[in-house]
């Protein structure tokens, strides 16, 4: 994940015009815009989409939000940290990547479920847990305070 501008936790991604570009087209753009050139190294495809949100903030613009979980192989994601202090929208949209606490700690609250208390944008915290869950590494319910 990442630390945004607005001090709130989530995912790259950014607006795709359309018919100019695929929405995967679009998400690879913004990868390498927010996480550097290491993002080069893999291509997000259809095949990785999970789900779609639509929001209905009455103030605000309608915006629908697709999700996509891409697995990497460990030097893969280290390379993308090393280089995303490189990457042209650092320091501007994104602060930094933060890894997430795949643990839970003896006293049931150090780890993921702390983790999960900070403020995330949008449903980027739903996505998360979602995305553990579908790669496995989360049981349904599990770390989940109301």
């Amino acid at each position: 994940m990442q630390m945004r501008f607005d001090g709130r936790l989530g995912f790259p991604g950014g607006f795709v015009h359309f018919p100019d570009r695929s929405l995967e087209d679009g998400l690879n753009q913004e990868l390498l815009e927010e996480l550097g050139e290491a993002a080069t190294a893999f291509r997000v495809e259809r095949a990785d989409y999970r789900n779609s949100y639509v929001s209905s903030a009455p103030s605000a613009p309608r915006v629908v939000a697709h999700f996509y979980i891409k697995s990497l192989p460990l030097e893969q994601l280290k390379a993308v940290e090393r280089g995303a202090p490189l990457a042209q929208d650092h320091g501007l949209e994104v602060l930094g990547l933060v890894r997430v606490p795949l643990y839970t700690l003896r006293d049931g609250v150090s780890g993921l479920p702390a983790f999960l208390e900070n403020t995330f944008i949008g449903t980027a915290r739903e996505q998360l847990v979602e995305a553990l869950q579908d790669l496995g590494l989360l049981e349904p319910g599990s770390a989940l305070r109301p």
